[in-house]
């Protein structure tokens, strides 16, 4: 292993940025040319069937099989002149990574005649083998039957020689088994509730729209080290390693200038994401050592994830192609920044509306400030549910450790918009309010723009803060499917949103005038989501104080999380919008928790190997060199010379011996906590048993052997160290 090591080093020392043959035309000349965009629809398909397309794609309504079988015809023209020349449905199931099964578009009938064909039929629909993708117990494995069904609403693509068309995932009794199912529907919500809010300002909006901006965060690793460390290769992090005596505290990476090889896999990832339709705007060095970030143009949130999906995956690949392994777990190194994907969420209208964002008159701030009270009401009532939906075994490394915020889910709206909630909520009364206070109240709302200039600075700590025109969602994880934490956030504001309009009707149908009757319904939700607002540090120990003050949850424990998938609340959420059925939610609790467990587990399994088979031996080979360094001593010296000279290598002796030993018992003991734990009946039992009396085994084993690594000579370690790791390029 030691010699594995250093073949890694010389490996790396030899590598020279990539010469890549970068195009000289600008990237609006390339952009979208492997997408299937609606200036390909234009080309390739009749008039009928590109307006159908296109009102399928803006109202959400069916395409019949007629349409279908010619933007399949068009579709295939324009993958076969791009040399593809398979087609795959390509979808999201509940393992936070993406599928696809691949057919050739080649075919032979029965008279042995040879043709190319892909139909309405193939592209609307397809059954693949769906028996080992997580389903939650709602599908037996000998019940392999699954569908996949086009989203129109996402564009086709070519990658390599394959037609990817973007689907849904569900069972063969119609259960949803991916993430793109409940967000589709969690977007039609909030498309129907925020539309007829709107209606109050604006009878010309006929719909809203989520918007998504993703700036995902990654680290790179050279390829010779990467598979020089079994624990990186096989969980995304490393299980062992001592702090580097350098590391981040010098600040000197972030923002640094970006390194040759880097800046060459930056390109060609652009270039690759750019052709893929995927707008890559922005590339930086982030905080911690050979971690960097991209970030993305807003796009339709649908249209937003998949990219980001696809993004994780063209990452990996462009990688290989520089010697670089792209990790994106959330924590690949110990006492340095993990990484995080910030999800930076609003809502649009189709008349050029940005409803997070304060306008130009009073009552166009007023409809900003339904939209931003409601969200902050929609994120007080679901807390629980939006931890459980960033929560993995990876992001509970990363959440509340000085560079992500904590698992107490608080909003952040800044110190001038917090001051007029506060005037609002203390102005506004039950009773009918006079002509003068409603000017003043509609005067103070004008002023909303000036206020918010430079004055929307973000709170690094808070999970959930308005940025001046948009909620940065930064919990999630840098490995996860967005997905989820849209799922619910969506759901929740579309929620939210309904039953602030049905309880303002009720006062206008009271006699009260509208505007009043909506100053005293946003001064109810004021009042009750006050706790969930927070200004200051997120990491003090005082914030942790005043929030169970203010009673928010603060649930580090997986196994309590994940019970938020399976609330009374959440079920109602779910129910009454037809996004989720309990059944579905279910399956969804038993899908994390399981998850979480087998991540455990993988980790466990792969520590005690290294443990016992790498790190033991090699401490034991570093003894012995010591040990008979003492016998020599001993053979050559006085027993009183011998008693001055030996005591400090007698001391490493038995220091290494007490290390070796509580590596050894540590490990037999998580090893008979598995097996005692994997005979449980109930995941429940299991991700428990991991999570309490697993995990913590981790931890334990890892200092001793932290402890020998800064013992043994360096030539004997088996394993690339964090220095080597880390300063890399």
């Amino acid at each position: 292993m030691a010699q594995i090591r250093f073949k890694a080093i010389e490996k790396l020392f030899e590598r020279q940025a990539e010469k890549v043959n970068f195009p000289s035309n600008k990237a609006s000349d390339y952009f979208g040319e492997n997408v299937f965009d609606k200036s390909k629809m234009r080309k390739y398909l009749s008039k009928e069937s590109y307006k159908s397309v296109v009102k399928s794609i803006e109202s959400g309504k069916r395409i019949d099989r007629k349409v279908a079988d010619q933007v399949a015809a068009g579709m295939k023209e324009w993958a076969i002149s791009q040399g593809a020349s398979h087609y795959t449905h390509w979808f999201h199931p509940l393992n936070d990574a993406t599928a696809e099964k691949h057919d050739a578009f080649f075919e032979i009938n029965t008279k042995g005649e040879k043709f190319e064909n892909f139909d309405g039929e193939l592209l609307a629909q397809q059954e693949p083998d769906a028996s080992s993708f997580p389903s939650g117990g709602i599908r037996n494995t000998f019940e392999a039957r699954g569908y996949t069904a086009w989203d129109p609403s996402s564009p086709a693509f070519v990658i390599g020689k394959t037609l990817c068309v973007p689907t849904v995932f569900i069972s063969y009794t119609g259960e949803a088994l991916d993430y793109k199912t409940p967000l589709l529907k969690t977007l039609a919500a909030i498309d129907e509730s925020a539309t007829n809010v709107c209606h109050y300002f604006d009878k010309n909006v006929k719909k809203v729209i989520s918007t998504l901006g993703v700036e995902q965060e990654y680290f790179l690793i050279d390829n010779a080290l990467y598979h020089a460390r079994p624990d990186i290769a096989l969980t995304g992090r490393t299980l062992m390693g001592h702090s580097s005596a350098k590391d981040q505290q010098l600040d000197d990476h972030y923002f640094g200038s970006i390194p040759d090889r880097v800046m060459a896999f930056m390109q060609d990832l652009e270039i690759e994401s750019h052709k893929l339709g995927i707008p890559l705007k922005t590339r930086h060095n982030e905080v911690a050592p050979n971690q960097f970030e991209c970030a993305p143009i807003f796009e339709e949130t649908n249209l937003s994830v998949d990219h980001n999906q696809l993004l994780m995956d063209v990452m990996r690949k462009v990688a290989k192609r520089h010697n670089f392994r792209v990790l994106l777990h959330e924590k690949p190194y110990k006492g340095i920044n993990g990484s995080g994907k910030h999800n930076n969420w609003s809502l649009a209208t189709d008349t050029g509306v940005n409803l997070l964002k304060p306008g130009s008159t009073p009552r166009q701030n007023l409809q900003f400030l339904i939209f931003l009270i409601n969200t902050t009401k929609a994120v007080y009532d679901h807390s629980d549910l939006l931890r459980a939906s960033i929560v993995s075994a990876g992001n509970l490394h990363r959440l509340g450790a000085n560079e992500a915020p904590p698992s107490i889910v608080s909003v952040f709206l800044g110190a001038k918009l917090t001051q007029m909630l506060n005037e609002l909520e203390e102005k506004v009364s039950e009773k009918k309010m006079t002509p003068d206070e409603k000017t003043a109240l509609k005067l103070n709302v004008g002023k909303i723009p000036e206020i918010l200039l430079d004055n929307t600075d973000r709170n690094r700590t808070s999970p959930f803060a308005f940025t001046g025109n948009r909620f940065e969602f930064r919990a999630v994880g840098s490995s996860e499917n967005c997905s989820s934490p849209m799922i619910v956030l969506n759901a929740a504001v579309a929620n939210q949103l309904k039953e602030f309009k049905i309880e303002v009707d009720k006062l206008i149908e009271s006699g009260i005038k509208k505007d009043e009757a909506i100053f005293q319904i946003l001064r109810k939700y004021i009042i009750e989501s006050k706790p969930v607002r927070f200004e200051g540090n997120g990491y003090s120990q005082e914030w942790v104080e005043e929030a169970e003050k203010r009673g928010l949850t603060n649930i580090t424990d997986a196994t309590e999380v994940y019970k938020a998938y399976i609330s009374d609340s959440t079920i109602k959420l779910f129910g009454d919008n037809n996004i989720l059925s309990e059944i579905e939610l279910n399956a969804r609790y038993e899908v994390r928790i399981e998850n979480y467990t087998k991540k455990i587990q993988i980790e466990a399994r792969v520590l005690g190997d290294l443990a016992i088979n790498h790190i033991i031996p090699t401490a034991i080979k570093y003894q012995t060199v010591l040990v008979n360094n003492v016998n020599g001593l001993k053979n050559l010296m006085s027993e009183e010379e011998f008693n001055k000279m030996a005591g400090a290598r007698i001391d490493l002796i038995k220091k290494i011996s007490r290390h070796i030993s509580s590596i050894k018992n540590n490990v037999t003991k998580m090893v008979n906590e598995r097996k005692r734990i994997n005979k449980l009946e109930t995941e429940e039992e299991k991700i428990d048993g991991y999570s309490n009396h697993v995990f913590p085994y981790l931890d334990k084993i890892r200092y001793n052997i932290d402890k020998l690594e800064l013992i043994v000579d360096d030539k004997l370690w088996p394993l690339p160290k964090y220095r080597e790791l880390l300063f890399n390029i």
